[in-house]
Order: C-alpha cells, then sequence, then structure tokens
C-alpha cells in the first residue's frame, strides 16, 4: 500500500491562507490542513502521516491521517526515523520541502514531492504542463494554417 509522510508546517507555509492563519492561531491552521487532506484522500488506498513539531495542543480529529507530534526532537527527525523503519521505502512518498528531508528520501528509494507542489494538488490548481494549457497556448491561427483550414 502506498504511504505518505507529509511534512505539515512546512506544507503550511506553502498555503497562503494556511500561513496568514499560522501567524494568529496555529491550531486552527493545522486543523484546516487536516481537514484538506482528509478531502484530498478521501477515497484513496493510501496511509499517510503529517508531522508537525512541538507538542500537540487539543486532538485534532481525524479518519485518515496518523498525526505525528515531534515532542522533543524535529518533525524532520521523525520523518527520517519512519522512512529508516519501512519495510518497503520505495511506496512512501514523501511531501516537504526541506532540503534535508527531501534529500533523505532519495537518498532510500523514495518518492519526493516539494510542498509548494502539493499545495498545488491540494487546491486544485493545475501544475501548468497539462495537455489543456499547451492547447490553449497555441496560436488558432497557427493551427488553422497548419492544417489547411483557412
Amino acid at each position: 500500500m502506498n504511504y505518505y509522510i507529509i511534512d505539515g508546517n512546512n506544507l503550511i507555509g506553502k498555503i497562503n491562507k494556511l500561513w496568514h492563519l499560522q501567524k494568529v492561531d496555529g491550531q486552527k491552521a493545522r486543523e484546516q490542513l487536516v481537514f484538506m487532506l482528509e478531502r484530498y484522500f478521501a477515497g484513496k488506498k493510501v496511509k499517510v502521516s503529517l508531522h508537525f513539531d512541538g507538542f500537540p495542543k487539543d486532538v485534532i480529529k481525524t479518519s485518515k491521517l496518523k498525526i505525528i507530534y515531534s515532542e522533543n526532537k524535529t518533525a524532520d527527525d521523525r520523518i527520517k526515523n519512519e522512512i529508516d523503519i519501512a519495510n518497503n521505502p520505495k511506496l512512501i512518498t514523501v511531501v516537504s520541502s526541506d532540503l534535508s528531508v527531501f534529500n533523505y528520501a532519495k537518498a532510500n528509494s523514495c518518492k519526493r514531492i516539494k510542498s509548494e507542489q502539493f499545495a498545488k494538488q491540494l487546491s486544485g490548481k493545475k501544475s501548468g504542463n497539462d495537455e489543456d494549457d499547451i492547447i490553449k497556448s497555441i496560436d488558432n491561427d497557427e493551427m488553422k494554417k497548419l492544417f489547411g483550414i483557412e
């Protein structure tokens, strides 16, 4: 089964709305991220662990995610430890823009997604390289000339 390990605070920093909310209320930003991830992973057969730095405040209810607080360590250390104990790291996708976590995941044959890319997926924004965007970028007059339709 595919397994996602997500650097929570890192991902919050890449979602503008949550980044601003975190400055005012860190707990609410975490709750909103959990809600977004629950929706994103609904119906998908994957395991997900979401890592946050520090200690838990209030319990965040979730049915799909395993929330891990780093407590005395860093979330980066907990993520690396989770990769170390995995039976098959090739089934893991690590979501983080932290260079040390990203490189550690790469060295252990995990799939990797930068937090900013994953944030776009969460919000439903396309990456810009899909077929529709390419088609829209082609000038209609050029297409007509190419196919002899004028």
